[in-house]
């Protein structure tokens, strides 16, 4: 059995206002380097043969948190890293709530393409030939994979059966761990964004009336959007 850890960066400045994708320097911020040394309390001594990580500063940082301690080297993969976002990398999130594309981005993730970028499908298929690669190479072993909360989703989705244009559907944290377990019998989550806390189980305050009436319109049963980044990037 080898068993993978998909864990997502850390937080930063950009979470919950602009989408970073790749846009370079956007680093951890003191939240997030507490998260990840926090991640290292909990991993312990568990015996994490090797650290695999996107090539962006803020996933390279909290692989490092994991790395060093163990004395093992920060591997980068590029296959590792964020969605592509095209056009809309750097871009406020309230913004990108009324595109045109949005609705696709939410509802038919598998077909919808961002403006210059990647499809989601097609982030899925690189994320799972790199992973299936590297967990080839590590048989019985734990390895670590640092990455993105839009990637880890989509991994997720593929390897417990779930079609992609339902994979909205789960969350990822900043900080979080998420297990796989490949056994003869198929891959076996054990663990899902685990961060060691409930406090993202509690209600968040009602958003202000401009981002509500602008959430409703993209949607034609008048419910707020759930944004595929802010949970998960940036």
């Amino acid at each position: 059995m080898t068993l993978l850890f998909l864990i997502r960066h850390g937080t930063n400045d950009w979470v919950h206002g602009r989408l970073a994708g790749w846009t370079p320097g956007v680093h951890l911020n003191e939240e997030g380097r507490c998260q990840v040394e926090a991640l290292h309390q909990r991993l312990g001594d568990l015996p994490i043969a090797a650290v695999y990580s996107s090539p962006l500063e803020r996933t390279v940082e909290t692989a490092q948190g994991i790395a060093q301690p163990r004395n093992l080297p920060v591997r980068i993969v590029e296959n590792l890293g964020e969605v592509r976002y095209g056009e809309w990398e750097g871009a406020e999130l309230k913004e990108l709530y009324k595109h045109e594309l949005w609705p696709g981005v939410q509802f038919y993730p598998s077909g919808t393409r961002f403006p210059s970028g990647e499809t989601l499908a097609e982030v899925q298929m690189r994320a799972i030939a790199t992973l299936d690669t590297l967990r080839a190479q590590h048989p019985k072993q734990i390895i670590a994979a640092v990455s993105h909360a839009d990637l880890i989703r989509l991994v997720v989705a593929y390897y417990i059966g779930m079609h992609i244009d339902l994979f909205q559907r789960l969350v990822i944290n900043p900080a979080s761990l998420t297990a796989l377990a490949f056994e003869q019998m198929g891959p076996r989550l054990v663990a899902f964004n685990e961060t060691g806390s409930l406090d993202h189980l509690r209600p968040k305050p009602e958003p202000v009336a401009q981002e509500s009436e602008a959430a409703s319109q993209t949607s034609d049963n008048g419910a707020a959007l759930e944004m595929t980044t802010e949970q998960k990037t940036e």
